[in-house]
């Protein structure tokens, strides 16, 4: 699949689409609009991980503290902890495996009141990320009303994802946690869904985001040649361009394995 074709592809979706590809290798690069600014969906976890593991990598958060679940913190939809019973102890390190595995919003939101929603907005910046913006919690329709959104771009998770692939964001050891967290990721119905089937099925640690109109995913393909695919669609048809992430995400794969 040519880069003109991947265009013409992307171009044709309806709404905001965006698109960025690296080759780690190489270093070839291609990209679709990747600094349109994207409502985040829940791709802004990411960087709610990695501003935790910069934390933990100071001393300033303990991995292994341990959080009880109160009913009020309990929210709707993405995860698996508002399904469980009240007064559940989990460590900050698990809150942040549920937030990124199941995308949990429950943990997601303990973890923003632990750390600060503005604090984490500052320590994203300081980490080098200028694009996105922690702006609310997760399932704050009063906010989401109010058109106060969290935003993202392809183009900067991308970087985030060279990092995180290069030991260099926090640090060597923190990166390599956050990957091994992305790899045992349950939600694989996008930049996975034809790559899993495969004999040479390579790893893949990712993130993916939804909501209403709202379509993302975002990670890295561990093949012969690993690379970076960042997939995010606002106000689109989110089926159609699942299957496009999926299509697009397999010839790259075949592309690079060759």
């Amino acid at each position: 699949m040519s880069r003109q074709e991947i265009e013409d592809r992307l171009g044709k979706m309806p709404g905001s689409v965006s698109f960025y590809y690296r080759n780690l290798v190489t270093g070839e690069e291609m990209a679709y609009r990747p600094e349109e600014s994207m409502m985040a969906a829940s791709v802004i976890k990411l960087y709610i991980m990695a501003e935790a593991f910069r934390r933990i990598d100071r001393g300033e958060l303990d991995a292994n503290r341990m959080i009880a679940m109160k009913r009020e913190d309990y929210v709707p939809s993405c995860g698996a902890v508002a399904y469980l019973h009240e007064g559940l102890q989990v460590t900050v390190a698990d809150l942040i495996t549920l937030m990124i595995i199941f995308s949990d919003n429950t943990a997601t939101n303990v973890l923003i009141d632990l750390m600060g929603l503005e604090d984490i907005g500052r320590g994203i910046r300081e980490l080098g990320f200028q694009d996105a913006s922690l702006q609310r919690k997760m399932f704050d329709l009063e906010k989401s009303s109010r058109g106060i959104q969290n935003r993202i771009t392809a183009g900067e998770t991308g970087r985030l994802l060279r990092r995180l692939y290069e030991g260099t964001l926090v640090s060597r050891e923190a990166s390599e946690q956050m990957l091994s967290i992305m790899k045992n990721q349950q939600l694989n119905g996008k930049i996975p869904f034809y790559l899993h089937a495969l004999v040479d099925e390579p790893e893949i640690a990712h993130k993916t985001g939804e909501d209403s109109g709202i379509t993302h995913d975002v990670g890295i393909v561990y093949g012969k040649q690993p690379f970076i695919v960042c997939f995010c669609g606002n106000e689109t048809d989110v089926p159609a361009y699942e299957r496009l992430m999926a299509e697009i995400s397999l010839e790259l794969y075949r592309e690079t394995a060759g």
